[in-house]
């Protein structure tokens, strides 16, 4: 009998205490919980109700031009009417591609010599040289690579030097710190086990390292990767330093060659009120392009979340 109430006394002694809550208490806490709800909501709005702005202002001025000549017609002479913007269209598409083909491998590689090599004082040195550069103002990279692409070219030619070229040079210089940066912490969040089991199974490194850590992580990559694009699906200021421009129809990746960003700039600064208008329409098929590769990147990392 002794022991047993000597257990009671310590279950007693061990359950939780009860703290009773009076109802001026409870009104508090909901009143605090209600309130920060309400400033939850409230700077969520805040930070959509400019984008939304921004859209629906966009849309008024340029949806209207919208239509098939837009997209199939060079842009047109000053002070005509109609036409539109393919070859800046185009030309957009062809820089994008070539900085794609400079930023993407070397961005990649170097983020997984970050994540599986790079515990090291050059690895750190690497880590932070791309954290500099990705925190460059974009006008400096292209004054960069019009020292290095553009104006030796046109002082042994004079005549040439802007070049697609250098433009995708530029846009692809940018690119490799976001992916890399990315890509790192992609591939430190694949278990360890995985690269384990496959080196057990007489794999090597490097081939764990692309087959199966990569493959794990392509889903974080590619939204790397996509994030990248959509940094430098806008930039202006290092094309006007390297692609310069180009009022026609062009895919001379040795000569200027027109963008989206560039041409919208050249219209919207125009006294031509129908240039004006096919800016804000150009506007609009630039922002629908970041929102797509926006979207695309939020469904490949709902597919690697979800896939955990």
């Amino acid at each position: 009998m002794q022991a047993d109430s000597t257990f009671s006394e310590i279950t007693e002694s061990r359950r939780p205490l009860q703290i009773k809550s009076s109802p001026v208490r409870r009104a508090v806490r909901r009143f605090a919980n209600t309130m920060m709800w309400v400033l939850s909501v409230g700077a969520a709005l805040l930070a959509v109700i400019p984008l939304a702005l921004v859209l629906y202002y966009v849309m008024s001025r340029g949806l209207h031009l919208l239509g098939p000549e837009f997209f199939l017609a060079d842009q047109p002479a000053y002070g005509d009417t109609g036409g539109g913007m393919r070859n800046a269209i185009v030309g957009s598409l062809i820089l994008i591609g070539l900085a794609c083909g400079l930023g993407v491998p070397l961005g990649i590689l170097g983020g997984i010599f970050l994540a599986e090599y790079g515990n090291n004082r050059f690895g750190f040195a690497v880590r932070f040289a791309a954290d500099v550069l990705n925190g460059i103002p974009s006008i400096v990279i292209g004054i960069f690579v019009y020292a290095i692409a553009v104006y030796p070219v046109a002082r042994a030619n004079p005549g040439t030097g802007y070049s697609a070229w250098a433009g995708g040079l530029a846009l692809g210089v940018m690119m490799i710190p976001t992916i890399m940066r990315t890509t790192e912490e992609i591939v430190r969040l694949v278990p360890m086990s995985l690269r384990e089991a496959s080196l057990s199974l007489g794999a090597t490194r490097s081939r764990t390292t692309l087959k199966v850590v990569l493959g794990a992580a392509k889903g974080g990559v590619i939204t790397g990767a996509l994030l990248a694009i959509a940094r430098i699906a806008g930039e202006t200021a290092p094309l006007l330093f390297t692609a310069l421009g180009n009022n026609f129809f062009s895919r001379e990746l040795e000569g200027p060659m027109a963008s989206l960003p560039v041409t919208i700039f050249n219209f919207a600064t125009s006294a031509d009120n129908h240039w004006n208008a096919l800016a804000w329409a150009g506007s609009l098929v630039l922002v629908f392009i970041i929102f797509v590769l926006s979207l695309l990147a939020r469904h490949f990392t709902s597919n690697r979340m979800g896939a955990k």
